[in-house]
């Protein structure tokens, strides 16, 4: 199945891999949105199904906006198409329908049973498009006892025991400061997605892909859960510090902070020359990694003792000559201007019809055959409904009938002229 032109003249083509795949994004917010931008970025056509009235819950993000456009529903949606329905209408449930029946995918988030209620579930558009593959992502999976709850990132990261592992000994309990279960999640919904995309061009059947915050959660815990397995002991938090290795943490520096990975003998023999403490190495409490984990609190005391002489440049620069991991702990702006993210294209500009000149996070998978790109920003609420819906085989005339009843809606504001669409 492919994907009708772009209409848009001034959009590039999709240069991925997946260019051609036809997705139908239900879902919103975050985790599933991030899976359709990873998916967009590599080339699908990913059309966002946005609800009437309102579409993605993230619009109503208000603070930051960029002259009233959500900062955090761009950052998720660029490379979408959006078309707004009301699958609470029997002609908002017939459009949907009709898309799914020639789309490859379909995400969404909703409630266990919400999209069966109306029709919509994973049972009733397989039985009219056997080859669709279906991504359900939710707070708990679609089994088990929580199934019919709720999921947040917050909530997710308290019961997968990612928050029992975050922040300083001692300590309340500290989430992870990004929405990791919620971008985790995406993440595996899009591998699940391409798995099944490649066992649906080997035997032409589509299924169902189920994950879930919880899941993603866990799945980040992997190296506590080793230890629990072999311990029986739960870890509980150690600040930047390893749980496996020493010394690899933050240290302080004399103008701020710095991060060392001394993960393996070789290289903590090296810090310990850079930092003018060679006595160290022989030192039988840090003679091994074992021993250094044992005494890890006393090393870190001495190293920084060390550490706090010097500025944060200045031990970089003699880390990276001895070859020695180490980098500075930066804040997102300078993240974002840093000369390795801009040399990667990890930061793009792009003109949004509402809010003008944006940027956005680039594609974090290079493929050197068939790169994905950034070919538009997020799209404003219903922008290509009467496009897509013209190139599903509605009529004028039936756009209109539908609009005027309710079960779809087109954005006024969009720059883009409608006689373009046709």
């Amino acid at each position: 199945m492919s994907s009708p032109p772009d209409t848009e003249t001034t959009t590039p083509a999709a240069t991925g891999p997946l260019a051609g795949l036809v997705v139908l994004e239900l879902a919103q917010i975050m985790a599933g949105p991030s899976c359709g931008a990873l998916l967009a970025d590599l080339g699908a056509d990913v059309i966002k199904i946005e609800k009437v009235p309102g579409g993605d819950d993230t619009r109503r993000y208000a603070e930051p906006s960029i002259n009233g456009e959500s900062a955090a529903f761009m950052m998720m949606n660029r490379n979408k198409r959006s078309v707004a329905i009301n699958l609470k209408t029997a002609g908002g449930q017939r459009v949907l329908k009709r898309l799914a029946a020639g789309a490859d995918v379909l995400t969404e988030n909703y409630r266990r049973g919400a999209l069966d209620r109306l029709g919509l579930g994973y049972e009733a558009l397989h039985a009219l498009n056997p080859a669709l593959i279906y991504c359900s992502i939710s707070g708990y999976g679609r089994t088990g006892p929580a199934a019919d709850k709720g999921g947040f990132d917050l909530i997710a990261q308290g019961v997968s025991g990612l928050m029992s592992i975050t922040g300083e000994p001692g300590g309340a309990p500290v989430k992870v400061g990004s929405p990791v279960t919620d971008l985790n999640a995406g993440l595996l919904a899009a591998l699940g997605i391409v798995s099944a995309y490649v066992h649906r061009l080997k035997t032409g059947q589509g299924q169902l892909v189920d994950t879930s915050l919880m899941e993603a959660g866990i799945h980040q815990a992997a190296w506590q859960a080793a230890i629990f397995f072999a311990t029986g002991v739960s870890p509980g938090p150690g600040g930047s510090a390893h749980v496996m290795a020493a010394p690899y943490q933050a240290f302080q520096t004399a103008d701020g902070w710095i991060n060392i990975g001394g993960a393996n003998q070789a290289n903590w023999e090296r810090i310990a020359k850079v930092v003018g403490a060679p006595g160290l190495i022989t030192d039988p409490r840090f003679a091994d990694n074992s021993g250094r984990m044992a005494n890890r609190e006393t090393l870190a005391t001495l190293l920084s003792e060390q550490l706090r002489q010097r500025s944060t440049h200045d031990w970089l620069q003699a880390l990276d000559a001895a070859g020695v991991p180490a980098g500075p702990i930066n804040s997102i702006g300078q993240m974002a201007a840093d000369p390795q993210t801009l040399a990667r294209n990890m930061v793009v500009d792009l003109q949004h019809p509402v809010a003008g000149a944006t940027r956005a996070l680039g594609v974090p998978v290079k493929l050197s055959a068939t790169p994905g790109n950034i070919r538009r920003p997020a799209p404003t609420f219903g922008q290509h409904t009467r496009q897509v819906l013209l190139a599903h085989g509605f009529s004028s005339a039936e756009i209109s009938a539908l609009a005027a009843e309710g079960a779809v809606q087109m954005d006024a504001t969009t720059r883009f002229k409608q006689q373009s669409d046709e």
